[in-house]
């Protein structure tokens, strides 16, 4: 099994020859979904389990359930993350604005979740969650190998970073050097016009 180790800073291959069974845990949107094989059969095995009440360590005295809207970015297609670079909770405004006209979602880096400009469950990356959308925007994300793990088995990747050098620089498909609020309105508005262009067609 590869495993990231050291706050993702290398990959640990770890080999267990002398015990069995072994078992490991995948986070959702790390592989794609292979097509289902109605041909396979599965043995299930019954195993009772005689607990009582003074073996349970924990109790659980209520349940309080939020009513935030609960989105899932991993089955998202198109996502427009944001990092550092967007600078504030309000620079966020600007990327929701080109999810929503290419009819994705808002997400973010680790450095935008602790900041507080946008929710833990939209991080992407080592510490949050992989995703494999159709379309990704990086905006203001330098790549730090946590973030890259997460998200760089996307099928098309646009970076917007005013470093030309940044590591998502190099896994991107397409890298735009400049201003993401030069960058993105820009963006918007060619979208906006193309789309208008159809409807008259």
């Amino acid at each position: 099994m590869t495993r990231p180790a050291f706050g993702g800073n290398i990959m640990a291959t770890i080999e267990c020859p002398n015990h069995r069974p072994q078992m490991s845990t995948v986070r959702p949107g790390v592989f794609s979904v292979p097509c289902a094989d109605y041909e396979r059969e599965g043995i299930v095995e019954r195993f009772n389990v005689d607990i009582k009440e003074e073996d349970i360590k924990v109790k659980i005295e209520e349940i309080v359930k939020s009513m935030k809207e609960k989105i899932d970015i991993t089955e998202a297609d198109i996502i427009v993350s944001g990092g550092r670079g967007v600078g504030s909770r309000e620079g966020f405004t600007l990327l929701k604005e080109l999810a929503d006209i290419l009819g994705g979602i808002v997400a973010g880096s680790r450095a935008a979740v602790d900041s507080g400009w946008i929710e833990k469950d939209r991080q992407v990356g080592q510490t949050g969650k992989t995703v494999r959308p159709k379309l990704y925007i990086a905006c203001g994300i330098s790549g730090a190998i946590q973030h890259l793990a997460g998200m760089q088995e996307s099928e098309y990747i646009v970076a917007i970073n005013k470093d030309s050098d940044a590591p998502i620089m190099a896994v991107a498909d397409l890298a735009i050097v400049g201003d993401l609020f030069k960058v993105v309105p820009e963006l918007i508005k060619e979208i906006r016009a193309y789309r208008q262009s159809c409807e008259v067609m």
